[in-house]
């Protein structure tokens, strides 16, 4: 068998090593999205499974403090959530979080928001799965 130099040994190392709190960060059954919005501005829209139910996390990220927001979210259709967010120092940014139900079958939310000054929309779908 061949011989392994060091750097390389040691860079497997540092992954071995950083591979479990990777894994750990992301909870079985969660559902990522993210996107573009029609502005500058990102959105993530993240579901995870909740004692039964469902948590969803919608943000949007505009790396500008102060904006104000209508945001509104939608489970298989119906809106379960309305209301104004403004991001927040340091990041320029807000997250809404809410727990659904989980219904049989596929639960398909979207969340939307629209900036109230410039118009910018973001808007993001997943599908969660039981």
């Amino acid at each position: 068998m061949g011989r392994v130099s060091k750097p390389v040994l040691v860079g497997a190392v540092v992954l071995a090593l950083l591979a479990p709190a990777v894994a750990a960060s992301a909870k079985a059954g969660d559902v990522f999205r993210r996107g573009s919005c029609s502005g500058q501005s990102e959105w993530k829209l993240k579901l995870s499974p909740e004692n039964g139910k469902i948590e969803v996390e919608f943000e949007v990220d505009s790396n500008k403090v102060g904006q104000t927001w209508r945001v509104r979210l939608f489970h298989n259709g119906v809106q379960f959530f309305t209301g104004l967010r403004m991001t927040k120092a340091p990041s320029g940014s807000f997250t809404v979080r809410r727990v659904v139900d989980n219904k049989a079958g596929d639960d398909h939310i979207r969340g939307r928001a629209r900036n109230l000054k410039s118009d910018e929309v973001c808007e993001g779908r997943a599908t969660f799965t039981a």
